[in-house]
C-alpha cells in the first residue's frame, strides 16, 4: 500500500520521538492537531449538506463516514451521533457570524454606519440561516442554543445605539436595550422572505423606526 504524505511525515516524527524517549516534538502535536481539525470540519459541513438534502431523519452516521471517507469507529471519536454533529455545526457557525458583527462594529467610522452595516449583516444572516430547511432549524435553534448567542448579538447592536444616540444619530426616546430588542425580533423576519432584496428593504425600515424624533 503506497503511504500518503502525512502518514510518512508521522513515522518519521514517530520514529524522531522514540529516538528522544519522553519528548514528542512540537511540530508533530501541531501537525495532529491541523488534522483533527480538517477532519472535524469535514464531519461538520458533510452532516449539515446532507440533512439539508436528505432531512434529519434519513441521516445515519455510516453515512457520514461513507461520505467523509473515514471510518465508523473515528467517527465516533469524534461525536456520538448526528445531533451532536449538527449542534457543533451551528455553535462553529454562530460564533463566525458574531465575530463578523464584532468587527463591523468595532471598525473605524460613525456609529450610525457601522449600525446600519451590523443590522444589514444580521438580517442576511437570518435570511440565509433558513435556507437550511426547517427541521435543521427547528433542531439548532432550540432555546439552550440561542440564549448565549443572542444576549451577545444583543450586546453588540446596544453598544452601537448607545454610541448613535450620543451622536444624535438615532431616537433617544427609547432606552437602547428596547431599540436592540426591537432590531432583532423584526430583522430575524428576514428568515421568511423571499430575496435578498426583500431583505434589504426590511433593513430601510427597521432603520426608520431608529430614526431620531423631530
Amino acid at each position: 500500500m503506497t503511504s500518503t504524505p502525512f502518514a510518512t511525515d508521522l513515522r518519521n516524527w514517530i520514529c524522531h520521538a522514540v529516538t528522544y524517549p519522553g519528548v514528542i516534538p512540537k511540530l508533530w502535536h501541531q501537525t495532529i492537531e491541523a488534522h483533527r481539525r480538517e477532519v472535524r470540519y469535514a464531519i461538520l459541513e458533510t452532516t449539515a449538506a446532507l440533512v439539508a438534502q436528505h432531512g434529519l431523519r434519513s441521516v445515519t452516521m455510516s453515512q457520514i463516514a461513507d461520505e467523509t471517507g473515514i471510518g465508523r469507529a473515528t467517527l465516533y471519536k469524534y461525536f456520538p451521533g448526528v445531533e451532536p454533529i449538527l449542534i457543533a455545526w451551528h455553535e462553529r457557525h454562530v460564533a463566525q457570524h458574531l465575530e463578523h458583527l464584532t468587527e463591523l462594529r468595532d471598525r473605524p467610522g460613525a456609529a450610525r454606519e457601522r449600525l446600519e452595516a451590523v443590522l444589514e449583516a444580521f438580517a442576511l444572516i437570518a435570511y440565509e440561516r433558513h435556507q437550511h430547511g426547517t427541521e435543521l432549524a427547528a433542531l439548532v435553534h432550540r432555546g439552550e442554543n440561542v440564549a448565549g448567542p443572542e444576549q451577545q448579538l444583543t450586546h453588540i447592536i446596544r453598544d452601537l445605539l448607545v454610541e448613535s444616540v450620543d451622536a444624535h444619530a438615532v431616537r433617544a426616546d427609547v432606552p437602547p436595550d428596547e431599540l436592540a430588542s426591537y432590531c432583532i425580533r423584526a430583522l430575524g423576519a428576514a428568515g421568511s422572505l423571499p430575496s435578498r432584496s426583500a431583505v434589504t428593504r426590511l433593513v430601510t425600515v427597521v432603520l426608520a423606526g431608529l430614526q431620531p424624533r423631530a
